[in-house]
Formats: C-alpha cells, structure tokens, sequence
C-alpha cells in the first residue's frame, strides 16, 4: 500500500526574497542577455522575480527608466583606467570611448535606446566624470569641456546603434550593399562630388572611422567656444 502524501503546508515554504530596486535591474539584465532588450518588460521581470507588476513600479517608476538602469548596469563593464605609459591625454580619451561603443555593439537593441535613454546611476557617473577628466587635460576652457562630453557621448552612442544595427538584422547590410552599388554606379555629370570620392566616401575600417570621428569631435571641442548665454 502506498503511503499517503503529507501535505506541505504553505508556511514551510521558503520565503522570497525581499524586492529592491539593484535585484529588479539585476533580473532586467539576465533577461536582456538571454531574451532581448524587448522582453525587458515589467511583465517579464515580475515573472522572472515571481511578484506582480504593480510590485515593481515601487522600484522603478516605467520601461524607460528600466532599460536606463540596465544600460547604467552594463556601463561597469566599460575601461575607465586608461592610464598608459607612453600615452597621452587623447589616446586615453579615445580608448575609453572606444570601450563605450565596443559595450554598444554587443547589445544592439542598448545601442538605440541609449540615443534617448537618460541613465544617472554609478557607472554612468564615473564614466561622465573619466571623460571630464580626460578633456580637461587638453587645456581646453572648462565650459567647452562641460559641454564636449555630450558631444563625444552623442557621437559614439550614434555610431554603435548604426552599426550594431547593420551587423545583427540582416537587412540593415542589404541597404548597404544597395548603398554601395548605386555610389559606384552614379553617373559623372549627375553626381560629380561623389564620383570624385570614390572609393574613399565607402572605405575604412569601423575602427579606423570611429577613432577618426572621435578625434574630429575632440578637435572641435577644444577650439570652438561656448557661446555666451548671459545675455
């Protein structure tokens, strides 16, 4: 005969772990690695975290917000001791940029929404705070370098999103190679400027394009003045 089962009573279970907002951003960013920045939702998580929705916006007040906190969460990941012998302020500039956008590129989807997501936690902080560092030893006025840092954040947010898009969907490199067949394909008198940049307005390496678009900004921060807005 078979013994008859006891039941478990519910108070023997083990009691979840109470919410707070660094397991709600933790759960956020296992989700995105495994599923997608889309499946990074308050429904998701509140199954992944076995609560309800409404438990979270305790933490977090919207999607947005959310997808802020895990792009803040990845930024730790980012090379901010760029401190190298032989190297100077820029090249240390660069590299840690370079480091941002690499972070971008494995994470395609991050990679858009950091064009309008505001994250304002402790890895974007010490980010922020490398970058001023760095700028400022050019000698630029503290003004141009208060404001470069967006600039140099805008430029190399921008080029991951292009191109972790046209690396991960398919049809992103379709529009390229369509790209590249009608600017070799332009007639002369039509479309001369084009015809005379050729092959160079399509050549380069992504690397060697992102250093360059960096070095172009930086120049651009250190000798162009912040216009007076005390007027």
């Amino acid at each position: 005969m078979t013994a008859k089962r006891e039941p478990i009573s519910r108070r023997e279970r083990p009691a979840k772990p109470a919410l707070t907002r660094w397991g709600i951003v933790d759960a956020a960013v296992r989700v995105m690695r495994s599923e997608g920045l889309e499946k990074v939702t308050m429904r998701r998580l509140a199954q992944e975290l076995d609560t309800g929705p409404a438990s979270l916006y305790v933490y977090v007040a919207n999607t947005a917000e959310l997808h802020a906190a895990v792009l803040d969460a990845l930024l730790g990941e980012v090379e901010l001791s760029t401190d190298r012998p032989g190297t100077g302020w820029r090249e240390d500039l660069v590299a840690v940029l370079t480091s941002y956008t690499r972070l971008l590129f494995e994470h395609p989807q991050l990679a858009r929404s950091a064009l309008v997501a505001r994250p304002s936690g402790a890895n974007y902080l010490d980010l922020v705070e490398r970058l001023l560092l760095l700028l400022s030893r050019s000698g630029a006025p503290r003004e141009q370098v208060a404001w470069g840092v967006d600039s140099l954040l805008q430029y190399a947010t921008a080029t991951a999103a292009e191109h972790a898009t046209q690396e991960h969907e398919p049809m992103s490199q379709g529009d390229w190679d369509a790209l590249t067949r009608a600017a070799h394909g332009v007639d002369e008198a039509g479309h001369p400027m084009i015809k005379a940049h050729l092959p160079t307005l399509l050549s380069g390496t992504q690397d060697a394009r992102l250093s360059w678009g960096l070095n172009v900004v930086i120049n651009g921060i250190i000798h162009t003045p912040v216009p007076d807005t005390t007027g």
